[in-house]
C-alpha cells in the first residue's frame, strides 16, 4: 500500500510541476470542488464527523485562498476585481459552513466553483502556453 501511495503522490507532483496556469487553476478548482463534496457528504450524511468536516472544509478554503493569490490584476483589471471579490465570498461561506456546520452555505458555492471551474478548462484548453510550468500557485497545499 505504501509504494502506490508513493508512486501515486509522484505522479501527483509531476502534473503539477509540468502543468500550464490554466491547468493548475482547473486543478485548483478541481481540489475545492472535491473537498467541498466531501464535507457536504458527511454533514448530510447519519454520522457527523466534525474532525474531517473541518480538514476538507481548510482544504477547500485553502484552494481559495491560492485562487485569489493567482489573480492578476494588472492584466485582468475590472474582471480579475469580480473574481477576486468572488473567491473572498466563497472563502467567507465556507468559513461560515466549517464553523456552522451548514451545509445549505455549501450548495451555492459548489455550484458557482463548478461553473468557474469549466470555464477555465476551456480557457486551458484553448491557451498557448501547452505545458509551460508556471510559478506562484501552490496546489499541493
Amino acid at each position: 500500500m505504501g509504494y502506490s501511495r508513493n508512486a501515486l503522490n509522484a505522479y501527483k507532483e509531476t502534473r503539477v510541476r509540468t502543468a500550464s496556469r490554466g491547468q493548475l487553476i482547473v486543478m485548483l478548482y478541481d481540489e475545492a470542488i472535491r473537498q467541498i463534496d466531501a464535507a457536504m457528504e458527511l454533514l448530510e450524511g447519519d454520522s457527523l464527523r466534525y474532525d474531517t468536516v473541518n480538514e476538507a472544509l481548510t482544504k477547500a478554503k485553502d484552494c481559495i485562498t491560492e485562487l485569489m493569490v493567482s489573480v492578476d490584476f494588472e492584466q485582468g483589471g475590472e474582471i480579475a476585481q469580480n473574481l477576486f471579490s468572488l473567491y473572498s465570498y466563497f472563502g467567507r461561506q465556507i468559513l461560515e459552513a466549517n464553523i456552522n456546520k451548514d451545509v445549505k452555505l455549501l450548495r451555492p458555492v459548489r455550484r458557482q466553483l463548478h461553473t468557474l471551474r469549466e470555464a477555465w478548462s476551456e480557457i486551458a484548453g484553448r491557451s498557448q502556453d501547452g505545458a509551460a510550468p508556471s510559478g506562484g500557485i501552490n496546489v499541493a497545499g
